[in-house]
């Protein structure tokens, strides 16, 4: 089972640029993703109880597209790369819950792209 982590609201769980290492469950709390932009950061999204955070990265290996900061205290579960086929073999909810998230923030960028 992948192990909890605590984190106070105000520090980041990820940061935008930085290399993957796992994938994270949120069990208690909220965030917020924010995007560098000039001299400071947009907020491009909220992550609640029951999404994943990091999925992006995790899954194409890419670096850290945004940065995901607590805005209360909160509490993840740490879905390391190196267990994630079993874990989610053995938890096929959060097989779904991962496709939910996907799909659900593929749409809510399809809404704000303007043809």
């Amino acid at each position: 089972m992948p192990d909890e982590q605590e984190i106070t609201k105000g520090h980041y769980l990820i940061n935008e640029g930085e290399e993957p290492g796992g994938m994270y469950f949120v069990i208690e709390g909220q965030f917020e993703a924010t995007m560098k932009k000039g001299d400071g950061e947009i907020v491009i999204g909220k992550i609640s109880k029951g999404e994943l955070v990091g999925e992006m990265s995790f899954l194409d290996e890419e670096p850290r597209c945004a940065s995901v900061r607590a805005i209360s205290d909160s509490v993840v579960k740490v879905i390391p790369e190196n267990r994630f086929k079993e874990f989610f073999n053995n938890q096929p909810s959060w097989y779904q819950a991962l496709v939910k998230t996907l799909l659900e923030r593929l749409r809510r960028a399809n809404k704000r792209v303007k043809i």
